[in-house]
């Protein structure tokens, strides 16, 4: 078990053998660009701490964002990060960030996206430009997603990273347009880039598994409308994500960080109603695709992830049956029409 949150961010921000490493051929300060959302400040943890382990000059880490939760930056100075308060979209203010040889981009719009379509694309696709100019003698791992994918049939074993894209729905476009913008700049500066696919990260606040739980814990139906999806533990995303400072590319070199495992939803739901010692209802009809990614190549250069499916699901049971915190943010994983 996970006693509480210090805990919980303790071991999400624990490095592996392989990120300090990497931080002993790393040079140089570093800045985290949208630090402020569900993973950045573990991440953030993480590399403080692997810059610790690894020795050498004393690094200098920052992590800009609007900082519109409360806390943050004080939460962020405690564990050796020193915040700067920055709107990405606004070039004079980037400008005047710190100049740093390592990039981590993070910002980006996915919830809320319905209705506010603009603000979307100004985020995904204005702000990586923006950055790029600012940051163009920079080594830059920027996140992306696996929606830029689209539905592929479960028996494949989810996309690759050399598939076609095939977004769907708003905010995918803009993801693949967040892409663009940093291929382009890539290749016109010649920045080492990485970009990274992310599906999905969770811990015990907040992730797929903890959506499907919260709903067999409260006795609700689950859909099976995407009946299938990956999952990975945000610490062992975190510390893959650090790891590929070792393979920018210009072009961009493009990695999938997911799951290893292609995960059923009725499975994982009646997993949870075994534990919680609840019946599991379902409603939707399973499809033969699902939004799943093909961790093969990450895999590979960095094993399979610590944390296993079970040891997640675990966890996560145990955490919501002693009223464990959650962050109350579903990620909607189920929308096929890739509304959120």
């Amino acid at each position: 078990m996970i006693r509480d949150g210090a805990e919980l961010d303790e071991q999400l921000s624990n490095p592996t053998d392989g990120v300090i490493d990497t931080f002993r051929r790393l040079d140089g300060d570093l800045i985290f660009l949208g630090i402020g959302g569900k993973m950045g400040p573990t991440l953030a943890r993480m590399t403080r701490r692997a810059s610790d382990l690894a020795g050498g000059p004393q690094r200098r880490i920052y992590g800009a964002a609007r900082f519109s939760s409360p806390g943050l930056p004080e939460e962020l100075r405690a564990h050796g990060i020193e915040p700067l308060r920055c709107d990405l979209l606004d070039a004079e203010q980037v400008g005047q960030l710190p100049d740093v040889p390592n990039v981590v981009f993070m910002a980006g719009m996915k919830f809320g996206t319905t209705g506010q379509a603009s603000l979307t694309w100004a985020m995904n696709c204005l702000a990586p430009a923006i950055v790029c100019q600012r940051y163009r003698s920079s080594r830059i791992v920027a996140f992306s997603t696996g929606n830029v994918y689209g539905l592929s049939p479960i028996a494949a074993g989810g996309s690759r990273e050399n598939d076609v894209l095939s977004p769907v729905g708003e905010y995918a476009m803009t993801a693949v347009g967040r892409e663009r913008m940093f291929e382009h700049f890539s290749q016109q500066l010649g920045i080492p880039t990485v970009l990274v696919r992310l599906n999905y990260a969770c811990e015990l606040r907040y992730g797929v598994l903890v959506d499907v739980a919260q709903k067999v814990l409260a006795g609700e139906p689950i859909d099976l409308n995407m009946p299938a999806l990956n999952a990975i533990w945000q610490a062992d995303a975190n510390a893959m994500a650090l790891r590929l400072f070792d393979h920018v590319a210009s072009p961009p070199a493009v990695f999938n960080i997911a799951g290893s495992e292609t995960l059923r939803v009725r499975q994982i739901a009646e997993a949870f109603g075994k534990r919680f010692g609840k019946p599991t209802t379902f409603v939707g009809t399973e499809s033969a695709d699902a939004l799943l990614s093909n961790s093969e190549r990450a895999t590979a250069l960095f094993g399979r992830p610590r944390v296993s499916p079970d040891q997640m699901i675990g966890w996560i049971a145990d955490w919501l049956l002693r009223g464990g915190t959650t962050l109350g943010k579903p990620t909607h994983f189920e929308s096929r029409e890739g509304r959120f």
